[in-house]
C-alpha cells in the first residue's frame, strides 16, 4: 500500500515540476510543491521496501530428535 502511495506522490510531483499541467496559484510555488511531493514519494517507496524486507526475514529452527544409529548411550 505504501509503495502505491509513493508512486502516486512521485507522479503528482513530476507532473507539477515538469509543467505537464499548468496551474497558477499566487500563494503556492508549484515547482517547490512538486519537489516536496517527489521527495515524499521517494521516501515512501524506500521506507515501504525497508519495512517489507524486514517483515519477510524469518529464521527457521529445525529440531532433530532422531537417535543416532550405531551408537549406544550408557
Amino acid at each position: 500500500m505504501a509503495i502505491g502511495l509513493g508512486v502516486v506522490l512521485l507522479v503528482a510531483g513530476l507532473i507539477l515540476t515538469l509543467d505537464v499541467v499548468t496551474v497558477h496559484m499566487s500563494y503556492i510555488n508549484v515547482d517547490t510543491l512538486g519537489g516536496i511531493l517527489i521527495a515524499a514519494g521517494i521516501l515512501a517507496i524506500l521506507l515501504s521496501l525497508i519495512v517489507n524486507a524486514q517483515r519477510s526475514r524469518r529464521t527457521t529452527v529445525v529440531q532433530d530428535d532422531r537417535p543416532v544409529e550405531g551408537r549406544r548411550i550408557r
